[in-house]
């Protein structure tokens, strides 16, 4: 069957192949979150992107193939509430924004920045910093039509700002000017929570989103 990007708890991981890389989705905790295992299919190094919790299952899904970097996109703990003990048993390196790394329960080894890259493999992933759920929040790209976005960016809107305008007008910039603005219709978004979306069917929805101010 053809990767959908729908997952529930404790159920099998979503698979697709894309150029490059072999993307994994699943859902753990309580709170819905996605995990995605990047694997290079070069070298059959892996990434991970936010060890959310129940880390038996993320060590199951990644297996005995190597993972050399675990990506936390933010500093909310039901992203990294699995990350000290998957580190611990991968030997994988911690990435991170250093405005969100020092909430995080173990050192981050590697602090990224907007427009700095990270590493799977032969493969490039691009790091775009979009500041306003978190202070350090950041999305990760590959190839301009695969976008990690953590909880800046959903189906129906970007993330919660706590109703807060300072913080909802700084995301919204973000988003458009860094992610819309720049990317065509076709890019694949994966969030953190909850199902996948495209830019194209998101866009036309930007005027809502700006007037309604979340």
């Amino acid at each position: 069957m053809s990767y959908t990007g729908n997952v529930t708890k404790g159920g099998a991981a979503d698979v697709r192949e894309v150029p490059g890389l072999t993307i994994s989705k699943i859902e753990v905790g309580d709170f819905g979150n996605n995990a995605y295992l990047l694997r290079c299919t070069d070298t059959g190094d892996g990434l991970l992107i936010d060890a959310a919790a129940e880390p038996h299952r993320l060590l199951g899904l990644i297996g005995d193939m190597p993972i050399s970097s675990i990506v936390t996109t933010h500093r909310h703990p039901d992203h990294w509430g699995a990350l000290e003990e998957v580190a611990r048993a991968t030997g994988a390196q911690t990435v991170a924004h250093p405005l969100d790394a020092p909430e995080l329960p173990v050192e981050t080894t590697l602090e990224v920045e907007h427009g700095d890259r990270v590493t799977v493999g032969v493969v490039t992933l691009d790091v775009i910093h979009l500041r306003g759920h978190t202070p350090g929040s950041i999305a990760l790209l590959y190839q301009d039509r695969h976008l990690f976005t953590g909880d800046s960016l959903f189906p129906g809107g970007v993330g919660n700002t706590q109703k807060d305008p300072a913080r909802f007008e700084q995301l919204f910039t973000d988003v458009v000017e860094r992610i819309f603005d720049r990317l065509p219709d076709d890019t694949w978004v994966y969030p953190g929570h909850g199902r996948d979306t495209t830019l194209g069917a998101e866009r036309p929805h930007l005027p809502e989103w700006r007037a309604r101010g979340w």
